[in-house]
């Protein structure tokens, strides 16, 4: 089977096309021929060797987590109803035709729901989802998204606009900003503008109730004074290349409740729970995921640098066969 592998840390270049034997579910495993793949920026920063104090990457290997696809084979005491089963999953090296995965990590893709759908809320659909709950987010509440216009932000867009929040949605530019208000934000910031906090403040009437940062590093930081005495703020996203760096003594001081990444992460059971709502959702033709582009595997290279050039909206997806 084809995968893509990253043969050492470095740029988009270091992700190869590399043909391997194809993998064998083992006991309580399902093998998935393997239709869309989730990309998320995390993915991009693994390959160019960030992040080594928390992930175990050593080349060469393949990247991906999450994908969507149809249930080929089943190992030894997993139910046969599965075989023929439209699923998605977290899996291990996802950049593959086909993946291998624990029975208890699938979640059926709902009937009239697309492939490339699933696959693009494998990963966010669940964060999003979750998150919203961490943070209790409810009608009436002003929230602040920072990283707006990317996967996860128009997710979280569309679930803050459907639970009766003030949506107050920040991105770059022109285009990503007119996006997040057709998906339902009440008013949009500008990031590149210099005085960018202060517009925030003026679009949430003061302060945010609950913020939500899928960006971190100074930005992230930035929006810590924006947040309302006794709100709520997630700093769950690094793109920027770290967290927002907060000063737990101020929020606690502010009775600011402060989310990190590990809030983020959830056991399996929650996955699944989590994934199946967003599915049910974008099923019920209530939440769209923002699809950017679709890239052939073989071109997995091309896909990080597009995720790194942060000129497209939504999600990057990866998709098999020619």
């Amino acid at each position: 089977m084809l995968t893509a592998q990253v043969k050492e840390f470095g740029g988009p270049e270091v992700l190869v096309p590399v043909e391997v034997p194809d993998p064998v579910p083992g006991p309580g495993e399902v093998l998935i021929e393997v239709a869309r793949i989730d990309t998320i920026f995390l993915e991009t920063q693994l390959r160019a060797g960030w992040g080594g104090e928390w992930f175990r990457m050593v080349p060469p290997y393949v990247p991906g987590g999450g994908v969507a696809g149809t249930v080929r084979e089943v190992g030894s005491g997993v139910a046969q109803e599965w075989r023929g089963r439209r699923v998605a999953a977290f899996v291990d090296g996802g950049y593959a035709e086909l993946a291998v995965a624990p029975e208890g990590a699938l979640t059926p893709v709902p009937d009239g729901l697309a492939l490339p759908v699933a696959a693009a809320l494998v990963h966010d659909g669940v964060t999003a989802m979750g998150l919203l709950e961490r943070t209790a987010l409810t009608a009436g509440d002003r929230v602040l998204i920072l990283g707006a216009s990317g996967g996860m932000g128009t997710l979280l867009v569309q679930l803050a606009r459907a639970r009766g929040a003030h949506v107050v949605a920040a991105a770059r530019g022109a285009e990503k900003l007119a996006l997040v208000r057709r998906l339902g934000a009440h008013e949009t910031v500008d990031v590149t503008a210099a005085d960018w906090p202060e517009r925030a403040r003026a679009a949430l009437g003061g302060a945010a109730d609950v913020v939500l940062d899928g960006v971190g590093g100074t930005l992230g930081a930035a929006a810590l004074p924006l947040t309302a005495p006794g709100g709520r703020f997630s700093a769950h996203g690094a793109p920027s290349g770290t967290f927002a760096g907060i000063d737990p003594d101020e929020a606690a001081r502010r009775g600011i409740t402060l989310y990190g990444i590990t809030d983020a992460q959830y056991p399996e059971a929650e996955v699944r729970r989590l994934r199946t709502l967003a599915c049910t959702e974008a099923a019920a033709g209530r939440l769209t995921p923002v699809i950017g582009e679709t890239v052939p595997l073989r071109e997995a290279a091309r896909a990080h640098a597009l995720i790194e050039g942060r000129s497209l909206t939504g999600k990057v997806l990866l998709r098999t066969g020619w």
